[in-house]
């Protein structure tokens, strides 16, 4: 993997996300420059990255589900 698809990857994987202008989530710019196996690597990091977060969080929760539910609180 090249330092580039690394920094891909890494974005990707991330919980940011842009939003659109009615504010709901966007996929990540970088989703679009990965190839297939760049994307299956990225699920699969994705999944393996928020249930670590999960772990460590006192509630369960993981970046994704924390951004979810301050969304939904306001």
């Amino acid at each position: 993997m090249t330092r580039e698809e690394e920094e891909l990857l890494e974005q990707v994987v991330g919980a940011w996300r842009p939003r659109d202008r009615d504010g709901g989530a966007r996929a990540h710019p970088a989703w679009h420059d990965l190839d297939e196996a760049g994307r299956q690597q990225a699920y699969q990091e994705t999944v393996r990255q928020r249930a670590l977060e999960a772990a460590l969080d006192p509630q369960g929760l993981s970046t994704t589900a924390k951004a979810v539910l301050a969304r939904i609180r306001g």
